[in-house]
């Protein structure tokens, strides 16, 4: 059976790629196989969450020379066909994405258009909802662009705030009710259109 060839790339402790990874198990991702992780620094979760699941993973550190060459290199020799961004926290260049020419996908914390763009992440973004006051957050799935978080919409689930959130406490309601839910489905519909394109060019 085709599948499309995941590589999830992470920044931290992994908790979307094992969202993913779980999705894979349970047999919702079943039009991608995640085939690589790429970790952008050495001694973080996502490692040891690849390791235990048996997924060859790259640790590529972002703050070295040649980063994104060597982030291609490593989508080339595992023929990715779907890179998935799973917190991680730096942004790849439009000239890495034209070049390597196939979805990259990204979650983020918020309902966009809301708190995003440079400078929005992680925490930052739960303090930003909660400052501005509303009642509603959530998590988005979108295209990878060269506009930070600018890329078409694949999909969006709303999460509430309560009364007595903190940026901590908000953070783990998106990522228990938004993240981990939308991230897996978004995965299985572009790999699902990855593995039609395949179908249709045999």
């Amino acid at each position: 059976m085709l599948t499309a060839r995941i590589a999830v790339v992470a920044s931290g402790g992994g908790t979307n790629l094992h969202a993913l990874i779980d999705a894979q198990g349970r047999g919702e991702l079943k039009s991608g196989s995640i085939a690589l992780v790429i970790a952008d620094k050495a001694g973080i979760g996502a490692i040891q969450r690849s390791e235990k699941a048996g997924i060859p993973c790259a640790v590529i550190v972002r703050r070295e020379p040649a980063f994104e060459e060597k982030v291609l290199a490593a989508l080339m020799e595992y023929q990715i066909d779907l890179v998935v961004l799973a917190g991680f926290l730096g942004i790849l260049s439009g000239d890495l994405l034209r070049r390597f020419g196939k979805p990259v996908i990204n979650i983020h914390p918020a309902l966009i258009p809301s708190f995003c763009g440079k400078g929005f992440y992680g925490l930052r973004v739960h303090q930003a909802a909660l400052d501005y006051g509303v009642k509603v957050t959530g998590a988005t799935v979108h295209y990878a662009s060269e506009i930070v978080d600018g890329g078409q919409i694949i999909a969006q689930k709303a999460v509430d705030v309560l009364p007595g959130d903190t940026p901590e406490i908000l953070q783990r309601r998106v990522m228990e009710q938004a993240e981990w839910v939308l991230l897996p489905q978004a995965a299985e519909t572009v790999s699902a259109q990855i593995v039609k394109e395949k179908e249709n060019a045999l």
